[in-house]
């Protein structure tokens, strides 16, 4: 594991463990990533993109935020086009992907725009800045929410609830099945100060539920993840919407997947400087932790929660349903060199591709509330716009 360091937050989680004797992983990683003023995400600094830990496919390429404003476009359509359109983000960051989004809606559907209110919820409260300052061309249409306005059910969306790459971050259980049945992994300090773990009686049977729920048989010896923070945000979001859509963009698999005997070791990963970590002890605080999304739970949570899965597929099918080959055909006829061809080309690459790509680890779900037979871009055969 890790040696004790000079690290303030560090040093707040091994006093808790002294406090508790032991602390559940999901308790660890909710500290390493959200603890105020000191997570990896409550504090400042960049997380993504050249001068972060990692990139996110709206850093990769704009025509990204093209396709997703095409797609929101249409979901405009589908709900007949009201006066008003709640265009909300939980988890922007710096608001890369807002810029792309509101650009090209002001650019391609001027009517849409005027009807978009572009709403923030992240948990960083110096983020507002940046986005501001980022989306200054867009200030009248922009404003922001706490997560506890949504996690509550108090905030009112009409329109669309966008996340791209969040629900990833949310803080898992680990579990691992042994002879003796489903054990959980804690996060223990030992007697030479190093954080450690142990195995003992899972903390909730919210965890066992969970698990019989999406239909995992762990086989002995096997390690996974349990999100339980992943059905709660979709119930969650689903009290908050009257008549819209949820487009959750994220990493991960179907349970079937997810949880297959041959996976034995979880998805669990860190990320600092563009560099793959599989150790979670070490830089509290410093580096991103990250677990692959069951969006069978996701589906499954959200049916109970009154919302219709529309459609799921990974981002490479989603993205040429929407429009990707046009979008960079119109990038490629506005470009001013054959270089800038080039780095178009690439870039589309990099969000297309599979084996070192983008395109298939990432998925997209499209779930609907109040909207009948909705027709969106991404259903479309993409097969025949070739």
């Amino acid at each position: 594991m890790t040696k004790h360091t000079e690290n303030e937050l560090e040093m707040l989680i091994n006093e808790r463990i002294a406090a508790k004797g032991r602390i559940t992983f999901a308790e660890y990683m909710a500290a390493c990533l959200y603890e105020p003023g000191l997570g990896y995400y409550t504090s400042p600094g960049r997380k993504v993109g050249a001068e972060g830990d990692f990139y996110t496919s709206s850093n990769v390429h704009q025509a990204f935020g093209r396709v997703i404003a095409a797609e929101i476009s249409q979901m405009w359509e589908c709900l007949g086009r009201p006066d008003s359109f709640d265009l909300v983000e939980a988890g922007a960051g710096g608001g890369q992907l807002a810029l792309d989004i509101m650009d090209t809606l002001a650019e391609t559907a001027p009517e849409f725009y005027r009807a978009v209110t572009y709403r923030f919820i992240d948990k960083e409260p110096s983020l507002q800045g940046a986005q501001a300052k980022k989306l200054a061309g867009h200030a009248a249409k922009l404003a922001w929410s706490d997560p506890d306005e949504l996690l509550s059910g108090r905030l009112v969306i009409n329109g669309c609830l966008l996340s791209n790459e969040l629900i990833d971050s949310f803080p898992v259980h680990l579990v691992e099945q042994t002879k003796e049945g489903l054990r959980e992994i804690y996060v223990a300090v030992n007697s030479n100060g190093e954080l450690s773990e142990q195995a003992d009686e899972i903390s909730d049977q919210e965890i066992a539920a969970y698990l019989e729920r999406i239909g995992a048989t762990l086989v002995t010896g096997q390690r996974a993840e349990v999100n339980l923070g992943a059905p709660a945000w979709i119930t969650a979001v689903a009290s908050c919407l009257g008549h819209g859509f949820v487009l959750t963009i994220d990493y991960g698999f179907t349970a079937q997947v997810l949880y297959r005997p041959g996976r034995m070791n979880g998805t669990l990963l860190c990320y600092h400087r563009h560099t793959l970590e599989e150790n979670p002890y070490i830089r509290p605080g410093l580096q991103d932790i990250t677990a692959h999304v069951d969006f069978t739970a996701l589906m499954l949570a959200g049916e109970a929660a009154g919302l219709a899965t529309v459609w799921f597929g990974e981002q490479y099918r989603f993205l040429m349903g929407g429009g990707i080959i046009q979008e960079l055909m119109t990038l490629e006829a506005r470009a001013s060199s054959e270089e800038e061809k080039i780095r178009h080309r690439l870039a589309l690459k990099k969000l297309m591709l599979p084996e070192g790509g983008m395109g298939d680890t990432f998925q997209v779900l499209v779930q609907s509330k109040g909207v009948e037979a909705p027709q969106l871009r991404c259903m479309r055969d993409w097969s025949t716009l070739l």
